[in-house]
């Protein structure tokens, strides 16, 4: 399509570009709460809207017998809410709605919401679209340093932009054809035991998490940060700050509390407790790098065992220990590599391997609330 169709001319445009649906990657697996095997239609009226990350609800009392009911209806977070043309006054207390969505599986008054409308009027309000990925017509040059070496940030007095929409939203070994949920949840749990060369205690605590629909997701409980890989996989993406002067990188993690890292590429040992410390972070390790040519290549180490690592569940321990790519061959365009080595949790090194694309505008800053009723 991109030689054929569209001609030599507008192949030269490189600033023209053609737009690509993204499927909406949760960040985690709402079926660990609701049952989608059990649907429900509600019809009552809006008493409150909890306008908070991760995930806004809508409370709506319906008439039950003689009595009324108060139900809380879960949605998406705000940032895919406003993405899609919601606003905080979109729904008002007063408003008759209907909804359609998930009966909660512990059998409280709840409901994961798929489709909100005002009853009166029959107008969809909750209507929330995948986002949308523009890509160029052309291949863009990489920016470089006036060294020649790529940029994996903005060039100055550039637009701003952050690396998201991956191209894989679960950690799977590359060359290994299993089938997932983008949340990580797998078709057959069959497959587990191919996802991963797992040790036997680990390959179980996998099957038992994705059998419970990985409803213990750390994320999801207790708004742990993404560490290890999972943070490159998250709708909300990340940022590269280069302190070439201090030769130093911050990372800003988009989907983790304005969490970020520091890759230091100043030649220095692997120091600090493995307890952690402001050199060491608890779930995102210690990183210390170079570049290879237009690779940077981190060695990154030194984590707790307080996270999930990936959208699916896949363990490890405090011997985690990452060695990880990012290359650059285009403006939109970030390879990213990271072989896991773990023998406390897997048998051998694996490695992993998938793009992010460029967006441009300010990183997203997502809070984790714990707002769940």
């Amino acid at each position: 399509m991109k030689n054929g169709a569209l001609g030599v001319a507008a192949v030269a445009l490189v600033s023209m570009l053609v737009l690509v649906v993204v499927p909406s990657q949760a960040h985690h697996a709402i079926l660990g709460k609701f049952d989608d095997n059990n649907p429900m239609t509600l019809e009552g009226i809006v008493t409150r809207v909890d306008w908070r990350n991760p995930h806004v609800h809508v409370f709506m009392n319906i008439q039950d017998g003689a009595r009324q009911a108060n139900w809380a209806v879960e949605i998406e977070s705000p940032i895919d809410l406003i993405d899609s043309g919601w606003r905080r006054e979109s729904l008002q207390p007063g408003d008759a709605i209907t909804v359609d969505g998930w009966v909660a599986r512990d059998g409280s008054r709840q409901l994961w919401g798929n489709s909100i409308v005002l009853t009166g009027t029959g107008r969809q309000v909750l209507n929330v679209t995948p986002r949308e990925l523009y890509e160029p017509l052309a291949p863009r040059p990489v920016p470089r340093w006036p060294n020649g070496q790529a940029r994996l940030g903005k060039q100055p007095n550039g637009v701003d932009g952050y690396w998201a929409m991956a191209s894989e939203t679960v950690l799977v070994e590359d060359g290994v054809n299993v089938d997932f949920s983008s949340d990580g949840i797998l078709s057959n749990i069959a497959d587990a035991r191919r996802v991963a060369p797992f040790q036997p205690w680990a390959l179980e605590l996998f099957e038992a998490r994705q059998e419970r629909f990985l409803q213990d997701d750390p994320m999801f409980l207790n708004c742990k940060p993404p560490g290890g890989p999972r943070q490159f996989q998250l709708p909300y993406g990340v940022e590269f700050i280069e302190d070439r002067a201090a030769e130093r990188i911050f990372l800003l993690v988009g989907s983790g509390n304005r969490n970020f890292r520091i890759l230091y590429l100043d030649g220095r040992d692997h120091v600090g407790q493995v307890g952690g410390d402001d050199d060491n972070p608890l779930y995102y390790g210690r990183s210390v790098g170079e570049w290879e040519d237009d690779t940077l290549v981190l060695d990154t180490r030194g984590f707790n065992e307080d996270f999930w690592m990936s959208n699916g569940g896949l363990p490890h321990t405090n011997q985690l220990r990452m060695t990880e790519r990012f290359s650059r061959p285009d403006f939109d365009t970030l390879i990213y590599e990271v072989t896991i080595d773990d023998p406390g949790a897997y048998t051998r090194p694996w490695t992993a391997s998938w793009e992010l694309h460029w967006v441009e505008g300010e990183l997203p800053s997502h809070f984790c609330q714990e707002n769940r009723p």
